[in-house]
């Protein structure tokens, strides 16, 4: 039995590691989990050069789940870039755990049903515990899982407000660097609270790209990254711009118009520019 899931990436619209409340939105940049049951041990290999510990967590506790006892092969293919702020650990928990999930429910005939939110939440207890993330990433995990928007309380790991985005242009800008989210520091982003709750604000009123660049600036000054990035793209007409996660990728939100201006203004710093859109299918069996 073999099945095949597709997983988006995504960008912050605001991080939630200041105040346990966040938003982001789904990108088209994906994570795809191939996944086969056999009958020996379970074994998790990916098409890039990662740490296959959340993979396996994400298989062992499926497994647990359901209370089902099969070997599992995982195998991941990604056009996200990795630890880059665009959620490619979220992505990767949500394509393995449906996957399993879809591949065991067939096998066996499963009459027990598990919901989204319950395979979702699966794939953020895995995080957790292999320690890629600070928050559970709910923010990060929900607009994967469903597409387009979501605004989110992530310690009460319940979703405010989520709806599909028209199609805009994403921009990212990639330095030439990583950058770990479970290595950030979290005591300086708590720091900047007072003013991350009005971005907040400000996306629960519906000014999405405000709250989008106002957080993106925000975090650059907690996290010493160059605010300018950002400036740079709004400069050139960009709808919004700011950092992404924890870092180091940018996003810019542009129209026909200023998509090429921007570009042009990136090209002046070190790194790759990707460009994509909203994705609004979220995770999928393919």
């Amino acid at each position: 039995m073999k099945k095949t899931v597709q997983s988006p990436g995504s960008a912050t619209v605001i991080n939630a590691i200041s105040t346990g409340f966040g938003s982001a939105f789904a990108i088209g940049l994906y994570v795809t989990a191939e996944v086969e049951l056999r009958s020996n041990k379970i074994k998790c290999t990916s098409d890039k050069a990662v740490n296959t510990l959340l993979m396996d967590l994400c298989v062992e506790k499926v497994l647990d789940r359901l209370n089902v006892k099969t070997g599992v092969r995982v195998k991941t293919f990604s056009t996200l870039p990795l630890a880059s702020g665009l959620s490619s650990s979220s992505a990767t928990s949500n394509a393995v755990v449906m996957a399993t999930y879809n591949a065991i429910k067939e096998e066996f005939s499963l009459k027990e049903c598990l919901t989204d939110i319950e395979l979702l939440n699966i794939g953020i207890d895995a995080s957790l515990e292999a320690g890629v993330t600070i928050t559970g990433a709910f923010d990060d995990a929900s607009a994967s899982y469903f597409g387009g928007l979501t605004i989110t309380d992530n310690m009460k790991r319940n979703i405010i407000h989520h709806k599909i985005l028209e199609k805009q242009n994403i921009l990212i800008y990639m330095p030439d660097k990583k950058s770990l989210t479970s290595q950030s520091d979290v005591n300086r982003m708590k720091l900047l609270s007072p003013w991350v709750k009005i971005a907040y604000k400000e996306a629960l009123k519906g000014n999405i790209f405000n709250a989008l660049t106002l957080n993106g600036l925000l975090y650059c000054a907690a996290l010493g990254f160059d605010p300018n990035i950002a400036l740079d793209a709004l400069d050139s007409g960009a709808i919004a711009s700011g950092l992404s996660g924890t870092g180091p990728s940018f996003v810019a939100v542009v129209d026909e118009d200023s998509c090429h201006k921007v570009k042009e203004a990136w090209y002046s710093y070190p790194g790759d520019i990707i460009q994509t859109q909203v994705d609004n299918r979220g995770t999928k069996v393919i």
